[in-house]
């Protein structure tokens, strides 16, 4: 009988998350990473054994291993473990025995799966419906990322990175969108959409599918011979659940009706801002009308919805200046976000900080990005952040020089564009900060600098 579970690389968002949903159900955790994040500081407050750096002493006691994709075959705890006899699973393989006590909910898709995760989340705990869930990214609603409910539903961000998805054999999906990424996993786009299609069929037979219309790769699924139940949504005609009378509501984000097979569901005025958060609240309606659930209250939640930290998270206004984070690092991403940020702020001047995210991608994606930023009035990039790669000599200079925009600056140094932008920021812009790595600390430095000369420090 398993009691103690270790998990290795316990201060990132995907194996953090497994903890608290296991300290929840009062399983005797520990766990390692090489730094303390703020997540594996709040599950040691909660009880659960932390250690700062690896040793295969930290794995005393544990019945399983589980470990995050980051943490290699030659970690001194797996070793230790496969010396003991002790299972070592990667978080795929965890997280699908785990589901099998649920209903799954798994939401997949190149883009919006956290922000869409979290939604339903959210909207099923507004429902009384206790979920559990694992989301990639703190829920401002739900105040987590994770939780152990008691209801039948497991909410799950099914991400496609090392092909953690497939381990997953969700009641039901969601894929909000299919775009070639990930380039170190996937080879080529046929590669990654051969794992979507894997993914689809690991749905249950009694269960269903809903993929989003507007997207051309998901075009390409439907294509395909998968016999599911495949139910679509969007904001096209040919959708099953349809977006309709899209307009912009006083907060700068849109309000509309759904309707279903051209009969009006419901109506909606979000919070958060941009068209794709349009197709990820009909994404969630479509969930609680295929559930069963009550289509109006449901409507009620994603009104309140407020996202998740890093998506168009506004850090503050400062001296009449606005500061924004935001998660893009792929340049469909980008688009999206630099049109929410023109749409809320229609007469104000977008400025705009891009850490380029791997190499890989980088490359893979060079013209795409070259012409993402259109919508920016000017555009600062920093230097490539790895992440899990190594430095192959490409420096985001490259880049910076192709960016389609008539107001570019190369600044490889954090802190030397913080020091650019403190002095050089003006009422009414906003800094709109785009990161999957750490340039978020550009602004907060900013902000907390704004904030000491208000203050006259």
């Amino acid at each position: 009988m398993i009691k103690h579970i270790h998990l290795i690389g316990i201060g990132g968002y995907g194996i953090s998350a497994i903890a608290q949903v296991l300290l929840e159900k009062g399983y005797l955790i520990s766990g390692s990473d090489r730094q303390l994040s703020d997540m594996a500081l709040h599950l040691q407050k909660q009880g659960a054994r932390v250690y700062q750096g690896h040793a295969a002493e930290y794995i005393k006691g544990a019945d399983l291993i589980v470990k995050s994709s980051a943490i290699p075959e030659s970690n001194s705890e797996v070793l230790a473990a496969r010396q003991t006899g002790i299972p070592v699973q990667k978080r795929d393989e965890f997280l699908g025995n785990l589901l099998r006590e649920y209903k799954g909910i798994g939401i997949a898709g190149t883009h919006g799966k956290t922000t869409t995760t979290a939604m339903i989340a959210w909207m099923l705990s507004y429902l009384n419906q206790d979920p559990s869930y694992i989301i990639g990214g703190i829920s401002k609603n739900l105040g987590n990322n994770a939780h152990a409910g008691k209801g039948p539903y497991f909410v799950i961000e099914a991400d496609e990175y090392d092909r953690m998805f497939l381990g997953l054999f969700p009641f039901a999906a969601i894929i909000t969108n299919m775009e070639h990424d990930h380039p170190d996993c996937y080879p080529s786009p046929a590669a990654y959409e051969d794992a979507f299609i894997q993914y689809i069929h690991n749905v249950s037979s009694d269960g269903f599918i809903l993929l989003c219309a507007d997207d051309s790769g998901i075009h390409n699924l439907l294509k395909k011979n998968i016999d599911k139940k495949i139910f679509t949504y969007g904001l096209t005609t040919a959708s099953d659940y349809q977006a309709v009378n899209l307009s912009i509501n006083q907060l700068g984000s849109y309000q509309f009706t759904i309707q279903h097979q051209h009969t009006p569901l419901t109506e909606i005025s979000l919070r958060v801002p941009g068209k794709h958060n349009v197709q990820n609240a009909t994404a969630a309606i479509a969930m609680a009308d295929k559930l069963g659930l009550d289509i109006q209250l449901a409507s009620k939640a994603i009104g309140l919805f407020e996202s998740t930290g890093r998506r168009f998270d506004l850090v503050g206004t400062i001296q009449g200046i606005t500061i924004i984070d935001d998660y893009a690092h792929h340049p469909t991403e980008i688009k999206a976000t630099l049109e929410a940020a023109k749409n809320r702020f229609p007469d104000q001047t977008i400025r705009v900080v891009w850490q380029p995210h791997t190499y890989s991608r980088t490359i893979t994606l060079f013209d795409q990005f070259a012409t993402a930023f259109s919508d920016a009035d000017e555009v600062i990039v920093t230097e490539v952040f790895a992440s899990r790669e190594t430095n192959n000599e490409f420096s985001a200079q490259t880049i910076a020089a192709a960016l389609q925009n008539p107001k570019v600056h190369f600044m490889p140094d954090l802190n030397k564009i913080s020091s650019f932008l403190i002095e050089d920021l003006k009422p009414g812009d906003v800094l709109l900060v785009l990161t999957a790595g750490d340039a978020d600390q550009i602004s907060k430095s900013v902000y907390k600098s704004l904030q000491q000369q208000e203050a006259g420090l």
